[in-house]
């Protein structure tokens, strides 16, 4: 990516509108180097996508566990979203499957509500990751990476309750990026129940 396209694309994220408690923030990325770094410029290959998600359904996994045995799983989804999400990096458009009030969640707060709930500025909000579930299935209908610097995946992915009730089956369109140690975080994040034809 030539510096000019960096500039250009830079400014355009600027200019997409944020929800009213966001605007009076600082500028997500403010005060770091626009200047990517060498494992940035690193083509995604479809094997990290897949490694990706599957560390993901893990972690969602290990916070419903750190629920049920009693500890701290506030810090484990905290840590969870850190991981696996650019918050710190980028606007990240997170439209998660049990939201239909507040659908989409910009802010690393409202995606800590969602996974583990808590939060009055989200009175719908169950904690999806404290359910608990013990498995995460992935299946990739396809993934796209040749713009080379964001891979995008989409398909189905099956969580297993914890109780023994059948598995949910739930559609996924995730877009991945590189951070700054070259790791994958998810920009675009969009999870719905398919389609009953009701």
């Amino acid at each position: 990516m030539t510096m000019k396209m960096f500039l250009i694309a830079s400014a355009l994220t600027s200019m997409v509108a944020l929800p009213a408690h966001a605007q009076n923030a600082a500028p997500i990325g403010s005060g770091q180097s626009l200047q990517p770094t060498e494992q940035q410029l690193r083509c995604i290959t479809e094997q990290e996508v897949v490694a990706a998600q599957e560390a993901w359904g893990e972690g969602i996994v290990s916070i419903g566990k750190v629920y049920s045995a009693g500890g701290d799983y506030r810090k484990a989804a905290a840590d969870h979203i850190n991981e696996f999400y650019a918050y710190d990096q980028s606007l990240v458009l997170f439209k998660p499957t049990l939201a239909s009030v507040e659908q989409f969640r910009p802010s690393f707060d409202g995606a800590l509500s969602y996974f583990v709930g808590g939060n009055e500025s989200y009175p719908e909000d169950k904690g999806f990751a404290i359910k608990p579930w013990t498995n995460v299935r992935w299946q990739n209908a396809g993934i796209t990476n040749n713009i080379c610097h964001m891979a995008v995946a989409m398909g189905n992915y099956y969580f297993t309750p914890a109780d023994g009730s059948a598995e949910t089956k739930v559609e996924y369109t995730i877009g991945y990026i590189r951070d700054g140690e070259g790791d994958l975080r998810m920009a675009v994040h969009k999870s719905t129940i398919p389609y009953s034809g009701q």
